[in-house]
C-alpha cells in the first residue's frame, strides 16, 4: 500500500487544487497566529470547498485556546483536528471529529495513540525530524512523519522509517508561506514512487 500524504499550510485556491489535482490524501490549513500560513476560519472554508469527499481537511492548531477550536469548528467544520498531544486533554472537542495528535523531536513521549504526526521540534521551519527514532515509533502506531520533507529527500525518509504517511509544508513552498503547484506535484510523485510502507 502506498504512503499517506498530507500537504499542509495551505492558502490559495491553486495550492489547493494542486494538493487535490496530484492525488493528496489530506490537506491542511493552519490556525495559529504566530505562522505565516494562518487563516481565518472562513478562509480556509473557502479554499476546501472544492476539496473532494475522499481528501481529508484537516485543522491544524498549537497550544490552542478552546475559543479558538469552537471558531474552528463552527466556521470551517474540519474532518480532523491536528495539535500536539498534550493539547487534547484539555480540549472539548466532538466524537465525530478525528484527531491527529503530534509528538515532537526532544519532548517527552506520551503513551502512543493508534495514529499520530511526528515532527521536528519547531513546526513549518524545514527543520527534520529524529528519523531513527520516528522509525522505532513507527513500528508501534500509524505514525505521519513530518519535519524538513521534499521531493528530494521523501523517498529516502519512506525507506528509513516506514511511515503509515508523510506531510509536508514548507519543503513544496518557493518562499515563506507561498505554496509552489509544481514542488507540491513533484513532492506527491516522490512519494508515491517509494517503498510501499507495508501498512
Amino acid at each position: 500500500m502506498s504512503v499517506w500524504i498530507k500537504i499542509c499550510g495551505l492558502t490559495s485556491a491553486d495550492a489547493v487544487a494542486a494538493a487535490v489535482d496530484g492525488g493528496a490524501d489530506a490537506v491542511g490549513f493552519v490556525f495559529h497566529e504566530r505562522s505565516v500560513r494562518n487563516l481565518a476560519p472562513a478562509r480556509a472554508a473557502a479554499l476546501a470547498a472544492a476539496v473532494p469527499g475522499g481528501v481529508l481537511r484537516v485543522a491544524v492548531t498549537r497550544h490552542p485556546a478552546q475559543a479558538l477550536v469552537d471558531a474552528i469548528l463552527a466556521g470551517f467544520a474540519p474532518d480532523v483536528l491536528q495539535t500536539d498531544a498534550a493539547d487534547l486533554a484539555t480540549l472539548a472537542l466532538p466524537a465525530t471529529l478525528g484527531v491527529l495528535p503530534v509528538l515532537r523531536t526532544g519532548a517527552a513521549l506520551p503513551a502512543l495513540p493508534p495514529r499520530c504526526l511526528f515532527e521536528a521540534a519547531r513546526s513549518g521551519a524545514g527543520e527534520t525530524a529524529d528519523w531513527a527514532l520516528a522509525a522505532t515509533l513507527a513500528g508501534r502506531t500509524e505514525l505521519v512523519l513530518a519535519g524538513g520533507l521534499d521531493a528530494g529527500n521523501v523517498a529516502a525518509a519512506i525507506a528509513r522509517v516506514r511511515p503509515y504517511g508523510v506531510d509536508v509544508s514548507s519543503g513544496v513552498e518557493s518562499a515563506p508561506g507561498r505554496k509552489d503547484a509544481a514542488r507540491i506535484r513533484d513532492f506527491i510523485a516522490a512519494a508515491r514512487a517509494a517503498l510501499p510502507t507495508g501498512h
